[in-house]
């Protein structure tokens, strides 16, 4: 038993309503100060500093140092692919006299580093409906035809396959229900779109903002035509 993995500490960790808030700021994929998580969360800084350090310990968050400055970002793709999973049974929370389920954050937004919402698992269908990538035992592949639409499109697939970090994974959507595109793949693609200038971030959200431009592409090379609100 003393082998196994402590899922009750894990439990008491992300249980804690101001950690659990602090994680899910830290998904749009930047780094932030304890300043900005404590504000981020309604607490004070000197409060922050015991919530951080319990992430840190927990290996949920990784700290670095610059200059007088600490910032703390999610300590892997697999933290931000937890939270997203929880945040497919949490309850959505309701709001007077608007319809959530058009808000802007549904349509485009980072799920950590790939993209999510409306546009990530429109993506992610149009990519397996047109054969260029397809799963198999929990992970996608590229086919022979993907090799090359991913290499035409500027993403060299072969260095992604020889990184570190797991190639290509479906994401549950917590907005959708349905799956998107994580891994080394995703992360790139999106990247690429915001360097084609389809796509613009939020500052200090995770909305994606798709640019007139994107739109046009989006609908001519995917078939994707979305409102953005």
């Amino acid at each position: 038993m003393d082998n196994e993995p402590d899922l009750s500490r894990l439990a008491r960790t992300i249980g804690d309503p101001t950690r659990i808030q602090m994680l899910a700021l830290l998904m749009e994929g930047r780094a932030l100060t304890a300043k900005e998580l404590a504000y981020g969360t309604d607490i004070k800084p000197a409060t922050a500093t015991s919530h951080l350090k319990q992430l840190v310990e927990d290996r949920l968050l990784e700290m670095t140092s610059q200059g007088r400055h600490k910032y703390f970002r999610l300590a892997s793709p697999e933290v931000a692919r937890l939270i997203e999973s929880l945040m497919v049974f949490a309850p959505k929370r309701k709001r007077v006299g608007q319809a959530t389920g058009n808000d802007a954050i549904c349509t485009a937004r980072f799920c950590y580093d790939h993209l999510a919402g409306k546009l990530g698992t429109r993506l992610t269908e149009t990519l397996v409906e047109r054969g260029l990538l397809h799963a198999d035992d929990g992970l996608f592949e590229l086919s022979a035809s993907g090799e090359t639409w991913f290499k035409q499109f500027g993403i060299n697939t072969d260095e992604l396959q020889k990184s570190r970090r797991q190639f290509a994974y479906p994401c549950l959507d917590w907005s959708e229900r349905r799956d998107h595109l994580a891994g080394a793949l995703g992360a790139t693609l999106a990247k690429r779109m915001i360097e084609l200038g389809w796509l613009t971030r939020s500052k200090h959200s995770r909305v994606v903002a798709i640019t007139a431009e994107g739109r046009s592409a989006l609908t001519a090379q995917f078939g994707i035509t979305l409102d953005q609100p």
